[in-house]
């Protein structure tokens, strides 16, 4: 496990893996765009109040970059973001990632069979949830809608981040219109009743993109018959007022 308290040792809220396309529609100045975009998104105060909320019971997150069916690797790994200074450490390691790997094809189905590797060593969870940011549709095997099915994927939410090319309304990678991605992802990518399909209007939009999305992920969590929604639900509730309450039943 990456720094901090290690997963099997307390509680868990939530699992969060975010997977990067590195794949060879992505160049070394987007590659650098996307760390610097998680980075700042986890540096946002929006982001920071919805994942301190229960610091007695943390998120995990997980950050792996993929390409093709071969490639996948793992630049963070799950840690508790308990506090102000974890993430503050989780967002410097990622702005130090600088190396673009060598070109490779978009394998998303392969990516999601790496994450389901990856949830089976963090503790369970009140909730587990995959983020796969893409620009393109799957060239490798094996092929998304299969991979989601996956045993080990059976209890997660997948939720895409699709990028787009600002001027011509297509995807860097060229295998299709912007729209007919967003579509693909929807229908062949994401899953879960909660679960949906954030836009980055380019990789300069990609950490705007990432908040947007972080903040939704983790804003509403669904414990037993109980909804917590950070920072504030409907009731008036706060998720750290809800989740101790159930902790101590």
């Amino acid at each position: 496990m990456g720094g901090g308290t290690s997963a099997a040792a307390q509680p868990c809220r939530q699992a969060l893996a975010l997977g990067l396309d590195v794949s060879g529609s992505v160049d070394q100045a987007e590659y650098q765009l996307q760390m610097q975009g998680v980075a700042g998104a986890l540096r946002d105060p929006s982001v920071q109040e919805a994942l301190l909320q229960t610091p007695e019971i943390p998120v995990f997150l997980l950050v792996f970059e993929w390409s093709g069916a071969r490639y996948q690797r793992v630049l963070v790994d799950w840690r508790a973001l308990s506090d102000a200074s974890a993430i503050a450490e989780t967002s410097e390691i990622l702005m130090q990632q600088s190396d673009r790997p060598p070109p490779g094809t978009t394998g998303i189905g392969a990516a999601m069979a790496a994450a389901g590797d990856y949830f089976d060593q963090v503790p369970s969870c009140w909730r587990r949830t995959l983020d796969l940011s893409g620009d393109g549709q799957n060239n490798d095997w094996p092929p998304p809608e299969t991979a989601r099915q996956s045993a080990d994927l059976s209890d997660v939410t997948i939720n895409g981040l699709v990028i787009g090319d600002t001027e011509t309304g297509s995807t860097r990678s060229g295998s299709a219109d912007f729209g007919s991605l967003v579509t693909y992802y929807q229908s062949q990518v994401i899953k879960g009743p909660d679960a949906f399909v954030e836009i980055a209007l380019g990789f300069e939009d990609f950490q705007a993109a990432m908040t947007r999305k972080l903040i939704r992920e983790l804003e509403v969590l669904v414990i037993g018959s109980l909804t917590v929604r950070t920072p504030k639900s409907r009731t008036g509730l706060t998720a750290r007022t809800t989740a101790r309450d159930v902790a101590q039943r």
